[in-house]
């Protein structure tokens, strides 16, 4: 008989529905955060050729997931769910960011993000890196932070989605699809960042980073980044 791997055998706790309606409120594409305005280096990477295709995006979605932004971002934000002082973790967020434009992505939404919910919620939530900010909010709040994490990289990878349909012929259906088949992954990710520290943040997206760094010298571009 298989063995489940390890991320699968984790139990979920479980929410309020009260606590689920905030956290999918947060994670909504009409929190306003600003997210539509980013692409995260995507624009670039369809302009020079490397995402043309649905499976191309997939894959280079993955990877973001993996190997690059969407796992560190799901450590730091477990991280900061826990931590007592979130200073140093949203100084190392900003800093972990490859390029001036990923950099503004982070900070700029984290701050849209952090305004919002102080505003609403009466949270003592600083301006600072996206991650870090939804982390911080959740521990205030006591939501539990798997579903946290899981829902922050799934918001991610559609976000994304909604910039490739406006970048490349993709129809919303070949969309949907693809954050479908991505739903293993994510909650791979999010288990493993669960028990994950510090010092395991590193990434391997040469790629998606250097289309992030060339971005802001393209001639002609609809995103921030």
């Amino acid at each position: 008989m298989a063995m489940a791997a390890p991320w699968a055998m984790i139990t979920a706790i479980p929410m309020r529905d009260a606590d689920l309606l905030t956290l999918t409120q947060w994670l909504s594409p009409s929190y306003p955060v600003g997210s539509f305005a980013w692409s995260h280096g995507l624009e670039r990477a369809v302009g020079r050729g490397d995402v043309s295709n649905a499976d191309q995006l997939q894959d280079w979605l993955c990877d973001v997931l993996t190997q690059g932004a969407g796992r560190s971002d799901a450590i730091l934000l477990v991280a900061a769910h826990q931590a007592a002082d979130v200073a140093p973790l949203a100084e190392l967020a900003a800093a972990l960011a490859p390029s001036r434009e990923r950099r503004m992505e982070t900070l700029q939404q984290g701050a849209a993000f952090a305004a919002t919910t102080r505003a609403v919620w009466q949270m003592d939530l600083p301006d600072m890196a996206y991650p870090v900010a939804v982390g911080r909010a959740a521990g205030l709040r006591g939501l539990p932070v798997q579903p946290v994490c899981q829902l922050w990289l799934q918001g991610f990878a559609s976000n994304l989605v909604q910039a490739a349909l406006r970048l490349m012929p993709l129809g919303q259906t070949a969309g949907a699809q693809i954050i479908a088949a991505l739903t293993p992954v994510i909650l791979k990710v999010a288990a493993e960042a669960g028990q994950a520290t510090l010092d395991d943040i590193g990434s391997a997206t040469f790629a998606i980073d250097t289309a992030a760094m060339q971005h802001s010298a393209t001639y002609s571009s609809i995103f921030r980044s």
